[in-house]
């Protein structure tokens, strides 16, 4: 027997998955062969790298993320910390490179884990089911000589009949269904979200695999944790954690569509294309609200002479602007208002 998850279909879930279809349409119009979506999908697994390990208590920031993905050394940062990353990194490569695999076994579970968890676990083995007993808070997930066979009946829903269901609820239903089983004694956070991912690639939703849901639960670790206890003290039911993962969703793919427009804005006028380090240097921006040159070349790891070559045609273009002196000035997006003034000039 496949297992069989609990939930309603609420008015607001409703409007969320509705809201949702929208969203995705909207974007995938939007980024149909464009050329900068190899850099928006190098970036998207930065970020997913970084939320993922960060709920797990990571320390690195996102650019120090970055520049381990780079293979930029890192002063001062312990080998176990970087391990953390490196592996998750390829754990997303590996599940890009099997994201039509059907059906998936617990073989590939194992992999999965085994690549995540490799030389970073603090107990049991990595690509190994649990063989003791563990505790998360106060909840005691089930005896380990029962975790092969939940999860088998958790890949028997997976393959047969989570495709009945939209892909944000089906990678929601995964993704607390594998942390209730809780089937390793280390890395379940890490696998179990990198799952739902797998999901999501697996259904086509993140057609180019552009969206870093894991941010929004980075962004309030403390309401992550909540959501998935809820289902508990809920007798199992997910209908919260699934408007809780639709919000989560929702509000990640309102997030690229800005982005979107901000790059998009560069193939427009006088049809500049960006390069990687340019689409990296405009998210910078947008994050930081504005940049001084030496932040920049540092950030980047670029020379100030490689720094100014990434900059100039962004202010040819009127996609940033500059305040103060070209050496202890500020580097800014300008606003999508000002842009056509600046390109007047």
């Amino acid at each position: 027997m496949s297992y069989q998850p609990v939930f309603t279909i609420t008015l607001l879930l409703l409007k969320r998955v509705e809201a949702i279809a929208e969203e995705r349409e909207r974007i995938c119009a939007a980024t149909v062969d464009v050329p900068w979506i190899p850099a928006l999908q190098k970036d998207t697994r930065t970020r997913n790298t970084h939320s993922s390990t960060a709920i797990e208590g990571n320390p690195l920031t996102l650019e120090q993320v970055r520049a381990v993905e780079e293979g930029r050394e890192l002063a001062a940062v312990d080998s176990r910390t970087q391990r953390e990353v490196v592996n998750y990194f390829a754990a997303i490569r590996f599940i890009e490179k099997n994201v039509k695999k059907h059906p998936l076994r617990q073989e590939d579970v194992l992999a999965l884990h085994k690549i995540i968890a490799g030389n970073v676990m603090n107990q049991g083995g990595a690509g190994c089911y649990r063989t003791i007993g563990v505790r998360v808070g106060s909840f005691v997930p089930p005896n380990p000589k029962d975790v092969s066979g939940l999860m088998f009946e958790l890949l028997e829903w997976w393959n047969n009949r989570a495709a009945e269901l939209s892909p944000v609820l089906s990678s929601a239903i995964l993704h607390y269904r594998f942390e209730a089983i809780h089937p390793f004694a280390d890395g379940n956070g890490r696998t179990g979200r990198a799952l739902a991912l797998w999901e999501l690639y697996r259904r086509g939703f993140d057609l180019h695999h552009i969206f870093s849901v894991d941010e929004f639960y980075w962004k309030d670790r403390t309401r992550y944790y909540a959501e998935l206890r809820r289902v508990r003290t809920e007798g199992e039911n997910l209908t919260h954690w699934l408007e809780y993962v639709a919000e989560g969703i929702l509000v990640t793919l309102r997030h690229v569509w800005k982005r979107i427009q901000q790059i998009s804005a560069a193939t427009q006028g006088d049809r500049i294309y960006l390069r990687p380090r340019q689409e990296q240097l405009l998210q910078l921006l947008r994050d930081r609200g504005g940049m001084q040159p030496r932040e920049i070349w540092d950030a980047l790891g670029v020379s100030r002479q490689g720094a100014m070559d990434l900059l100039r045609p962004l202010l040819q273009a009127g996609l940033i602007c500059r305040e103060g002196t070209p050496k202890s000035g500020r580097y800014r997006l300008v606003s999508p208002a000002r842009r056509s003034e600046v390109r007047k000039k």
